[in-house]
């Protein structure tokens, strides 16, 4: 049987079928339960009024109470416009409406008193306000409380006069309905702990606030609550875990002392050796690893994979290493096989232009244990591709594939699953963190190697071009190379930016004595190699390319990167980009070129990188001004849908949360408890699937 909140929409009084659908496309509400969960993005103060002759441009909205004289039509067709002429006694504007002119027509009356509230607008002399709110003075008065909520909405919905009052009207009726079935779902202690109002006032006052203070307390409960209860599943997913799912014991440590002893060409840095012990630590402790390491780029993650990859080998195991990118798979098996012929193993690559005669041998000698490693892109994945035993999965990039590609790697292995190692070099914000891996254990290398120069920073304009191009023919005389990265590979009209191709041909202008190499997402992976070689061989000074190069190139000569729109790019993209070099001795630069006119956010991410070359910082500048939602894609897992509660805003309250999602399963795992029954009803409400996918990374 269907709860009250499962009831489609349509039922409510004042939805229907039509309006019904309406939200679900456009909003995707379906249920009671979706609506009243629709909560406002932001919230108008109605309790100050102005006086026309008080209006200036720079207010953000004004609310008067005046007349409308007259009305009157200007224009025909597609340019018809609506103009009503409204006066206070102090002065008077216009009122225009471009689109439902007959339905305003037919709802306000010229002559009665009412309240009007919009944004001001200047022409000449001047003030108008387009499509304002109007109310008469006596509905305006029975409005509850001055601050008035506003919905998110779309376009759709406003051409259909299904506004932020019509969602408040349907709040007001669902409210009502709903007061007998809403359950406190906090526990008693937590509620007098942080003095939260009870559940039903909170969705009250979020909707319908009285004052400030009152709605911040409201927000302040269900922010907690709704990061309460993710914490909540996935710190139980983490003893679950630890509890079912057995790990192979790894305790051989003889071939990872013989390369660390004799092979290991330069010093780990104490960042390194502590991430190496927690992941030894847990690979001999016979539960399965489920670990993220982040670490900046350059930061040395790969070395500290291998190392982890010889343990597994010693316990007469494999490892695979899945790479989001051809170039980056051919990287990684280029600077592994270093080591691997070192020490006397087997390494093998698998990508898919892999020929099939090739794919034959490599399927019978990894089926035997012939192979040790196996280094590869997506096609690591197929059906065919069957182990002797895997002992170790390490997913590079691991936000580049969706998680039931990775669950695949995951089960390769018929009895027992393999240890699971996800890396990432864009270093994510605490917060997130938390939540999008808060049931995995969690691993950062905070340091960079020792004798690294941090890379020098700059911001220029594009009229600065000549002096860029005379400081990269200084540097490539001193006998280095340089990236150029444009964010568009052909011209667009929407976006006024130089592409590939025309930059390609003004830097040959600038530089015509040079070979210059040109590298793109839509040319052939024969094509792509061929040109990233000539760049490794430095037969080509210059590469120009888009963001294919964001992972997977290291080239220690190249020590200048131009991003040329960079103002087109996000802050974590950015610091990706620049990280492609600083990889040599040598002091390396990146030249930020942007076009002058900036939005205050865009100077702000260029400030920020030149500014800082630390990751985490930058990534938590990236949070607060993009929101989780734009940082990390597409939702995979479902665990981060967050309603009501912001990551790069409320990392307090979350902190809150764990810890007290965290005492309450150290005193009660199973949620036996009588005074935890309720937690346990509605964390098993909350579940929406079967699948498990936050313990496959």
């Amino acid at each position: 049987m269907k709860s009250f909140f499962e009831t489609s929409v349509e039922f409510l009084k004042g939805v229907g079928p039509q309006r019904a659908l309406l939200l679900q496309k456009e909003l995707r509400i379906f249920t009671f339960g979706d609506l009243i969960q629709h909560y406002p993005f932001r919230y108008e103060d109605r309790t100050s009024f102005y006086h026309v002759n008080e209006v200036r441009e720079d207010m953000p909205f004004i609310q008067i109470r005046g007349t409308i004289t007259r009305f009157e039509t200007i224009g025909t067709q597609y340019k018809k416009r609506l103009v009503g002429h409204f006066t206070d006694g102090t002065g008077s504007l216009e009122l225009v409406w471009f689109q439902g002119i007959n339905w305003v027509l037919q709802k306000i009356k010229p002559g009665v008193p009412c309240v009007i509230f919009g944004k001001p607008a200047r022409y000449g002399k001047a003030f108008s306000v387009a499509h304002p709110e109007v109310e008469t003075e006596a509905t305006a008065q029975d409005k509850h409380g001055g601050l008035r909520a506003v919905y998110p909405l779309t376009e759709k919905l406003r051409g259909r006069h299904l506004d932020s009052k019509f969602i408040s009207r349907l709040q007001q009726e669902i409210l009502r309905a709903a007061k007998p079935h809403i359950r406190e779902t906090l526990p008693a202690n937590l509620i007098r702990q942080f003095s939260f109002p009870a559940k039903y006032e909170a969705l009250v006052q979020v909707h319908f606030p009285e004052r400030q203070d009152v709605l911040a307390l409201a927000q302040q409960r269900l922010k907690f609550e709704e990061l309460f209860y993710l914490q909540l599943r996935l710190l139980k997913m983490k003893l679950v875990r630890y509890e079912k799912f057995k790990g192979q014991e790894f305790k051989d440590t003889a071939i990872l002392t013989e390369f660390y002893n004799h092979h290991l060409p330069f010093q780990l840095t104490d960042a390194q050796k502590r991430v190496i012990r927690e992941i030894y630590n847990d690979m001999k402790s016979g539960r399965q690893m489920n670990r993220l390491l982040q670490g900046d780029v350059g930061s040395g993650k790969t070395i500290v994979a291998f190392i982890c990859m010889l343990l597994v080998i010693g316990g007469k195991a494999q490892a695979a290493l899945m790479a989001p990118t051809e170039i980056l798979a051919q990287q990684h098996y280029k600077n592994l096989k270093k080591y691997t012929d070192a020490t006397g193993l087997s390494i093998a690559i698998l990508t898919g232009s892999t020929k099939k005669s090739i794919r034959k041998t490599l399927h019978e000698d990894l089926l035997s244990g012939k192979i040790n490693i196996l280094i590869g892109t997506h096609a690591l994945l197929e059906e065919e591709v069957k182990f002797n035993k895997l002992g170790l999965a390490i997913i590079d990039e691991q936000h580049r594939f969706g998680v039931a590609q990775r669950s695949k790697l995951w089960q390769k292995n018929d009895s027992i699953y393999p240890h699971v190692l996800v890396m990432t070099a864009t270093p994510i914000p605490r917060t997130l963190a938390m939540t999008m891996y808060g049931d995995l254990d969690i691993s950062a290398i905070d340091e960079m190697p020792k004798g690294r120069k941090p890379i020098r920073t700059t911001h220029q304009f594009d009229s600065h071009r000549l002096q860029v191009n005379a400081f990269l023919r200084s540097q490539i005389d001193a006998g280095r190379q340089v990236y150029i990265v444009y964010p568009l590979i052909e011209e667009s009209e929407k976006l006024d930016l130089k592409h590939l191709m025309d930059g390609y041909e003004s830097i040959s202008r600038a530089f015509p004595d040079l070979a210059i190499s040109i590298l793109h997402g839509q040319m052939k992976t024969e094509a792509k190699e061929y040109e990233m070689n000539r760049f490794i061989k430095g037969e080509t000074k210059i590469m120009v390319a888009t963001t294919v190069i964001e992972v997977g190139v290291d080239v220690p000569n190249a020590s200048v990167m131009v991003i040329e729109s960079a103002e087109r790019f996000g802050l974590s993209q950015l610091h990706q980009l620049r990280g492609r070099v600083g990889r040599g001795a040598e002091q390396s630069y990146c030249i930020l070129l942007t076009s002058f006119k900036l939005s205050t956010e865009a100077r702000l991410r260029m400030n920020t990188l030149v500014r800082t070359n630390n990751g985490f910082e930058i990534a938590e500048t990236d949070l607060e001004l993009r929101g989780h939602g734009d940082l990390m894609g597409t939702q995979q897992s479902g665990l981060i849908d967050l309603l009501i509660a912001d990551l790069g805003k409320d990392g307090k309250i979350l902190q809150q949360a764990r810890e007290a999602a965290g005492t309450l399963l150290k005193e009660d795992p199973d949620l036996k408890k009588t005074e935890n029954l309720p937690i346990k009803a509605h964390l098993q409400a909350l579940r929406k699937t079967t699948v498990n996918w936050a313990k496959i990374s």
